[in-house]
């Protein structure tokens, strides 16, 4: 099994209040002034009702209403993108020791951008990666893409036992907020996305005996494709650039299948939604952490990690779970409880990740 050893995060500097964020996009949505009295309202009760408090974006506020087109955005987008994806990388590797040198894999998940090359090829040379460092970038996924990133290394370090690998998580979903767009989905994007980084560090089960190391280890992970869903979530790409597709239906699928995805893959490895000590849920938004807490019969407080980081960041798509996983790492469970990491994104899809902490004894002398 691979080993979890390290998260680290990043986010922009700046941090704006729902309230002023509200204002400003506003401005945005409504460059024409055609936001009249009932669709503003509606905006400000989307973005109240996002159990959003702060976000941390990517641009000073007063810049939004200026981004001209989608060559702007994914400028800023690579601008920002690599400063927070060298902050987080570099910020995971010194937790535990490790210098970039070390890396063998970096993954990188991003859907909020595009470029060529890739944000993970723009930061070999910045970071000081070895020249024979193996990259994938991985486009598409969103939301998913943080779980999926997680289960995705662990396959490949099955081959690689001592090989240590870095999945990197940027999302800057704030520059993609439509101008202009008076559509119900870029309302409720615009107050409910955030901005920012997470690197998760992932070593093989032998390097990981030999570094000896502590962390959770991936016991194992399953992907869940839902028929007949693919409107249910993505980007309408066009000359804007990427228009987001966001439906009420993100709930349904919650509802209607993920209670019988969990309790199977929980048990095939002989568990019981009981026996989880640890939620790591990506923070989708209220209704449909309300959801989740519902069909899994969860305490009340089972996924507090996930509504506070909403709370103070929004939904950063694929980085959000990341999130999640660096406070549960930092106040981990007991030796030899469980914990699910899970998402859900374009596709419609999900991502199970069960992870398990060893005894300390073990983890050395594994």
């Amino acid at each position: 099994m691979s080993r979890i050893v390290s998260v680290g995060t990043a986010v922009p500097d700046r941090t704006d209040p729902q309230a002023r964020i509200t204002d400003t996009f506003a401005q945005v949505i409504s460059r024409s002034g055609a936001l009249d009295g009932p669709r503003r309202a509606l905006l400000h009760r989307l973005h109240g009702n996002t159990g959003v408090r702060e976000r941390h974006l990517a641009l000073p506020l007063e810049d939004y209403p200026a981004l001209d087109g989608f060559r702007a955005a994914n400028d800023a987008y690579v601008r920002v993108g690599l400063e927070l994806g060298e902050r987080a990388v570099r910020e995971a590797l010194d937790r535990v020791g490790l210098v970039p040198a070390d890396v063998d894999l970096l993954v990188l998940a991003s859907t909020t951008g595009v470029a060529a090359p890739s944000l993970d090829a723009r930061l070999v040379e910045p970071l000081g990666l070895r020249p024979d460092v193996r990259r994938l970038p991985l486009f598409g996924l969103g939301c998913v893409a943080g779980a999926a990133g997680v289960a995705r290394v662990h396959d490949l370090l099955k081959g690689d036992p001592d090989a240590v690998a870095v999945l990197l998580g940027v999302e800057l979903c704030s520059l993609t907020v439509q101008h202009d767009d008076l559509s119900t989905a870029n309302l409720v994007a615009s107050g409910l996305f955030g901005d920012g980084a997470a690197a998760v560090v992932v070593i093989g089960d032998r390097r990981a005996a030999a570094l000896g190391l502590p962390g959770p280890e991936v016991v194992g992970a399953r992907s869940r494709f839902y028929p007949d869903t693919a409107g249910v979530m993505g980007w309408d790409v066009g000359g804007s650039g990427f228009r987001i597709v966001l439906t009420t239906s993100v709930t349904d699928v919650v509802r209607r299948y993920l209670a019988e995805d969990v309790e199977g893959f929980l048990e095939s490895h002989h568990l019981r939604t009981d026996d989880v000590a640890r939620w790591v849920a990506h923070p989708g938004g209220p209704k449909v952490l309300d959801a989740v807490t519902e069909v899994l019969g969860l305490p009340g407080d089972a996924l507090a990690r996930s509504w506070d980081n909403l709370a103070a960041n929004g939904n950063m798509s694929s980085v959000s779970v990341l999130h999640v996983l660096a406070e549960t790492l930092a106040q981990p469970p007991a030796e030899g409880d469980h914990a699910l990491m899970f998402a859900m994104g374009p596709g419609f899809c999900a991502e199970l990740v069960l992870l398990r902490w060893p005894a300390a004894e073990a983890a050395v002398a594994a």
